[in-house]
């Protein structure tokens, strides 16, 4: 693994002399501008470029703010990684649950699509917190001693220490997001919803 990463890390020194001297040739700069530029000799700045000499943090900081770009143009640092999270639904409890968040953490987030039909409420607890959100259709939250309905637009928070089931309020199905925390973790909503 070590080798790896060292084998990697000299790819990447590897390639930042012929960088450098493509960025200078497109922006059309001679080795004599930009030594005026940096501060850094001419010969060391030929040196760099045709992989003499070792790139060091102290030679690439001038090169890039004379070039105006960020450092790691010049590194060719990698990209950062994909962002998107990978779909992958699967059936719980006759539910359709998709994990929206990638990393196990103190906060989950999942869209669940649960089946129309009337169902007999089996409450449950468990560590934690949530706050549900419907999307489209009407849930039915059993919540201690209170039974709700939530229409689209309307979400709900509780401990779910707190008796609790939650399921369709018709023969519709619902869609729901669901953001689940580690008890003590609570959904910061910055945005009040409407007065029905």
């Amino acid at each position: 693994m070590a080798q790896e990463f060292s084998a990697e890390i000299g790819d990447v020194l590897a390639g930042v002399g012929p960088r450098l001297r493509r960025l200078r040739s497109r922006r059309g700069v001679t080795l004599a501008a930009l030594s005026a530029a940096t501060g850094i000799s001419t010969s060391t700045l030929s040196r760099l470029e045709s992989g003499q000499r070792r790139p060091s943090l102290e030679l690439l900081l001038p090169i890039a703010q004379a070039h105006q770009v960020p450092l790691d143009e010049l590194v060719g640092a990698p990209e950062a990684g994909d962002p998107r999270v990978r779909l992958s639904p699967r059936i719980a409890h006759g539910r359709t649950v998709v994990p929206l968040t990638r990393q196990p953490g103190a906060l989950q987030a999942f869209k669940i699509i649960v089946p129309g039909g009337r169902q007999d409420p089996d409450p449950k607890t468990h560590e934690g917190y949530e706050w549900l959100y419907v999307l489209a259709g009407r849930l039915r939250l059993v919540l201690g001693d209170r039974d709700l309905v939530l229409r689209q637009g309307e979400a709900a928070e509780f401990d779910t220490r707190l008796p609790h089931w939650f399921g369709s309020a018709d023969e519709q199905p619902v869609e729901i997001l669901s953001l689940f925390g580690s008890q003590g973790e609570r959904m910061h909503v910055r945005a009040r919803p409407s007065g029905r």
